[in-house]
């Protein structure tokens, strides 16, 4: 994993790839010799000749606004700058690269890694960025686990949190490294985990079954549920999301099964029944349509069935399908003003955005020649960046070009 402090007094218009200054850094990695590519000519054919190449003779049109092509394979995660136009992306090349979404350009390449980077996550005032990957690694070298599954960062503080495939779930305070708690209560690989909205608890999951209810300040859960609760059994979680107010937690199996669970009671108050039975739900999203961050909410389920369930969590019933040709890898909700827009991506190559009011299609993202493995939305919700297993991300405008 990889933290790097971004300064904002040093973003100047008159230097515009000065991001990080040498001050900055809290920990030099030396310089593989490796060239940047963007001032390469031949990244400059490829771009033009990506947008409509033939695969398996059918031909795929490019809507994108831009796209990055410096990565050598697979791209498992990206994340977009909370307010700059940058974007942090990571591949099976065992690299990390600060870009520019708006020209394409490479503000800073993240080297350090000995395997795949699987994490990207910019921290909530865009003054660090933290990459984790399939060695378990920082670039600001914390003491951690031995793979990492996830990043999450505190929503107000810099407070990172990670889970881990060896059952365990770390928690440091950065720029020290300094480890928090060490939470060890799961005996799976952890999955999926977040701090709830309101920064005080951490939910997470994993692939026993097991959900484990945290407050930070303690290694002792508040709360497990396992699969020995025949309502909670789901075999293994893979997805899970927390309602705007806290109270709410869905989570998603791997066999199509949803559970809400209440976390003021630390108990199963409903199954929802929409994904098909043995399809993995990979995705679970909350949409605040009231814009108000109150009461249960709405909540977006994806799965590898190609559905996307969006459920009224105050009546536990579903409102709409949405639906892609193949899995969904992700489900994203737009910030208010517009946080009726829902973004989905899947592995049928492309993105779309939704209105979760009505479930009516407002547009459809095209380009990629492979499954959309991660996504974000960056400058407000105003546009989507994906990252595809082809090798390329992509930035789309998220609602139709006026």
């Amino acid at each position: 994993m990889a933290s790097d402090e971004i300064e904002r007094e040093h973003i100047a218009e008159e230097d515009p790839e000065a991001f990080i200054d040498a001050d900055d850094v809290y920990e030099e990695v030396p310089d593989d010799g490796d060239i940047p590519m963007d001032d390469d000519d031949d990244d400059d054919e490829a771009a033009d000749q990506v947008a409509d190449l033939p695969i398996n003779d059918e031909q795929i049109k490019n809507n994108s606004l831009q796209q990055f092509l410096n990565h050598n394979g697979s791209v498992f995660a990206v994340s977009c700058h909370p307010t700059e136009p940058l974007a942090a992306s990571g591949g099976e090349d065992d690299l990390g690269y600060i870009w520019d979404i708006t020209d394409g350009e490479v503000i800073v390449k993240l080297t350090g890694h000995t395997d795949s980077v699987s994490n990207t996550a910019f921290s909530a005032d865009g003054e660090m960025i933290a990459t984790g990957g399939m060695d378990g690694k920082f670039l600001t070298e914390l003491q951690g686990p031995d793979e990492v599954m996830w990043l999450r960062w505190h929503p107000r503080g810099n407070v990172l949190l990670a889970g881990s495939n060896d059952s365990t779930v770390w928690l440091w305070q950065l720029p020290s490294g300094t480890t928090m708690q060490v939470f060890a209560g799961h005996t799976g690989p952890v999955q999926c985990g977040e701090f709830t909205p309101d920064g005080k608890r951490i939910v997470t999951a994993c692939a026993d079954g097991t959900l484990i209810y945290w407050d930070p300040r303690s290694p002792t859960p508040v709360f497990k549920l396992t699969p020995h609760d025949a309502r909670f059994d789901m075999e293994g979680i893979i997805s899970l999301a927390i309602n705007p107010s806290s109270t709410l937690a869905v989570v998603g199996g791997t066999t199509g099964s949803v559970r809400v669970v209440s976390l003021s009671k630390g108990e199963v108050v409903s199954a929802l029944s929409g994904h098909a039975e043995g399809e993995s739900v990979e995705a679970v999203q909350f949409v605040d349509l009231s814009g108000t961050a109150s009461g249960p909410g709405v909540v977006v389920t994806g799965g590898t069935d190609g559905k996307a369930c969006i459920w009224d969590v105050s009546t536990m019933r579903l409102r709409a399908t949405l639906e892609h040709q193949d899995a969904i890898t992700n489900v994203m909700a737009h910030p208010s003003p517009k946080s009726h827009l829902v973004v989905t991506a899947s592995a049928d190559r492309t993105l779309r955005t939704w209105d979760a009011r009505t479930g009516a299609l407002i547009k459809e993202h095209t380009g990629h020649h492979g499954p959309v493995l991660g996504t974000s939305l960056g400058l407000q919700g105003s546009v989507v960046v994906s990252a595809g297993d082809d090798g390329v991300c992509l930035v789309f405008t998220t609602e139709v070009d006026e």
